[in-house]
């Protein structure tokens, strides 16, 4: 379980993640909503421990600090950090995706069969930027879980490539999933009409 109290971030004037309270098991999907795109990468980057907060606790599994949640999480296309560029092709995202798992659990892994095994041949020769939202958010996330050790998956934004239906059924599918239940939290800018699963807000308890 990832627990988050009073999280905050602070930026150089101002406070860019206002102090934050959520919680979130595997097998479950929560949404966080937030207006702003700054406090919403800034939130994603804090609960998968790739940036450093100001204030509050979190934890993972009931082990505090960055160290295990690092270890344990994967933040996917978070803007100006580890979005895909636009004019890079999916064979050479995927390439570079799977030369960052830990060289122990990497394994034989090359693009040309990882793309065969998860079925991404039919965009294989694409540009980052020609990908159909559906395709992107499933593409991004399959590298994210292509290490073993990923058990909380953060996606930063989805819903600014498409409308809910592009990216919502994956998540789903995703924490809940029998054969490997993730914790799955993903930043948007409103709560899709509708749902009515677990969900939080940026700034509130």
């Amino acid at each position: 379980m990832l627990r988050v109290q009073q999280l905050s971030v602070n930026g150089r004037r101002d406070r860019l993640l206002p102090a934050t309270s959520l919680q979130v098991r595997r097998g479950e999907l929560l949404l966080v909503s937030g207006t702003r795109q700054d406090q919403r990468t800034a939130l994603a980057l804090a609960l998968s421990g790739r940036l450093k907060s100001s204030a509050g606790h979190v934890e993972w599994d009931g082990r505090p600090g960055i160290k295990s949640l690092r270890q344990a999480s994967a933040v996917v296309d978070s803007p100006g950090v580890n979005e895909p560029e636009q004019h890079l092709s999916v064979r050479d995202l995927v390439t570079e995706d799977l030369s960052l798992i830990p060289r122990r659990h990497r394994g034989p892994l090359a693009s040309k069969p990882w793309l065969k095994v998860n079925r991404f041949e039919d965009i294989a020769g694409l540009w980052a930027e020609q990908l159909p939202a559906g395709r992107r958010v499933q593409l991004l996330t399959a590298l994210a879980l292509a290490n073993p050790q990923t058990d909380l998956l953060v996606v930063d934004s989805p819903d600014r490539h498409g409308d809910p239906e592009d990216w919502l059924p994956r998540l789903e599918n995703l924490a809940y999933d029998a054969g490997r239940p993730l914790a799955v939290v993903a930043t948007v800018m409103s709560v899709p009409a509708g749902w009515t699963g677990p969900a939080a807000t940026i700034g509130h308890e």
